[in-house]
């Protein structure tokens, strides 16, 4: 393993330098002038009836004018608002009892549906959230119809300014900003991406609550898209669709720490992708709780982009299954390269290590590269894999979405391994309780020619 001297990494490993000055940098940062402004200062009303958004541009404008500062929302008032904008040294101070509420019709929102925000920021530095309060963009007013598989949601496509069924506002977004704080909220109900931060850099997140409608698809908790040395820590998310998930649309997204978090959602706790256009590199994750996911910890490598230097630690997993209509069969780890279509570059994953994970989960752990882009370099150590089924949907069916080979029929195990060439596996043990037996071939599927370089320390597989 070239890059865990000497068999896994220590917190003193050069690769680990920058990750360290990073967490250095936040101990140390200030956000937030002397200057304190109240949007009621300036006409708010907060009835959530009427809307607030001339008074809060008012107030963040006067802040921001001043030299930096916060910008309060008092306790007691529901602050209905079209898209605000942050600007340099504002942060946002809502207190706890006070609620922003996001507007539902589209000309609430920018004609540029990339701005569709509720509260946005855009090329400003010293920016941050926080107050005890809430942000909530009224999601239920989205959902067509309610459906306890996969509900039906609004999609603003009607104008042509925007395409597909995802056409709807996120909450909070951050875009080529430097310095970011969001701590102590709740972020709730959002219609579309909540916590979205696009190619940014030194962003700190921290005490977040995230609340989505969980049969709601794409309400994903936080997206780190194109952005580098990003904490996020102590954080709550419960929602439908993806909960922590970097992406690689634009750019590199490089010094990522994620520790200390709940999570719970119908799609993957931890997601890699499926935006994978370029590389992601020095990415901890460590002292996470996931529970009733469909996915636990994945990788959708699809565009060409490589994975290098990850770290996942202290981790416990449970998995279930849930409509097909969702990405996922309740895989606790899921590692995937292959192109998106025939005309995508195919991307690679090398040097990742799991130290110290426990699961219990409805199906096996599924680790698949593919002929132009290899799986290497993996290592697996003090890992402990529980099997029981708990639902009714139908197992032996393997998941390649988005792209690659879609849903395909395939034998049930505890690993299944394609493509890899470098994988340890030291102290493993995989258990099935005795009961969910039927359907399960084999501990470990293996596709012949594709596999290589394997090595087993205190390996077990019993039935309990």
């Amino acid at each position: 393993m070239r890059w865990f001297p000497p068999k896994y990494p220590t917190i003193l490993s050069p690769m680990w330098t920058p990750l360290l000055l990073l967490l250095l940098y936040f101990a140390a940062a200030d956000h937030g002038g002397a200057t304190i402004i109240s949007v009621t200062d300036h006409g708010a009303v907060g009835d959530g009836r009427c809307y607030d958004t001339v008074a809060i541009q008012a107030a963040i404008d006067a802040c921001a004018g001043a030299g930096g500062g916060r910008v309060r929302f008092p306790a007691g008032g529901d602050y209905l608002t079209a898209t605000v904008w942050l600007r340099t040294g504002v942060v946002l101070e809502v207190e706890a009892g006070a609620r922003i509420l996001g507007g539902r019709r589209q000309c609430d929102y920018p004609a540029d549906p990339a701005r569709w925000y509720v509260v946005v920021a855009e090329g400003v530095q010293r920016v941050g959230i926080t107050g005890g309060g809430e942000i909530n963009g009224q999601g239920e007013a989205f959902v067509v119809r309610r459906d306890p598989r996969k509900n039906v949601m609004v999609s603003w496509n009607a104008t042509g300014s925007c395409r597909g069924d995802e056409c709807r506002p996120r909450l909070v977004g951050f875009i080529d900003s430097v310095d970011v704080v969001v701590s102590d909220v709740t972020l709730n109900q959002t219609a579309y991406w909540c916590l979205h931060l696009v190619r940014c850099d030194h962003t700190f997140i921290r005490n977040v609550s995230i609340y989505g409608d969980f049969d709601s698809p794409n309400n994903d908790g936080i997206d780190i898209e194109d952005s580098n040395n990003t904490f996020i820590t102590n954080c709550h998310i419960d929602t439908g669709d993806d909960a922590i998930c970097p992406k690689s649309s634009t750019g590199p997204v490089h010094n990522l720490i994620v520790t200390d978090c709940w999570i719970r959602t119908k799609s993957s706790a931890i997601k890699l992708g499926s935006a994978s256009w370029f590389d992601f590199r020095r990415l901890l994750f460590h002292n996470i709780t996931i529970v009733d996911s469909h996915r636990g910890l994945a990788m959708q490598i699809r565009d060409g982009g490589n994975v290098s230097d990850v770290v996942f630690s202290n981790i416990r997993i449970s998995t279930k299954y849930y409509d097909p209509s969702w990405w996922g069969r309740a895989e606790p780890i899921y590692i995937t390269t292959c192109p998106r279509d025939p005309g995508s570059k195919t991307g690679s994953i090398s040097d990742v290590l799991f130290m110290n994970i426990s699961a219990v989960s409805e199906n096996g752990v599924f680790l698949s590269g593919s002929p132009g882009g290899l799986i290497s370099n993996l290592k697996f150590k003090d890992i402990n894999l529980t099997y029981k089924r708990r639902t009714k949907y139908p197992s032996n069916l393997y998941d390649y979405r988005p792209g690659c080979r879609g849903m395909v029929k395939h034998q049930t195990a505890g690993m299944t391994l394609e493509h890899i060439s470098g994988l340890e596996m030291e102290n493993v043990k995989m258990r099935w309780h005795r009961s969910n037996v039927k359907g399960w071939n084999n501990p470990l599927s293996i596709t012949p020619s594709t596999v290589n370089k394997l090595s087993f320390k205190e390996w077990a597989s019993e039935i309990c």
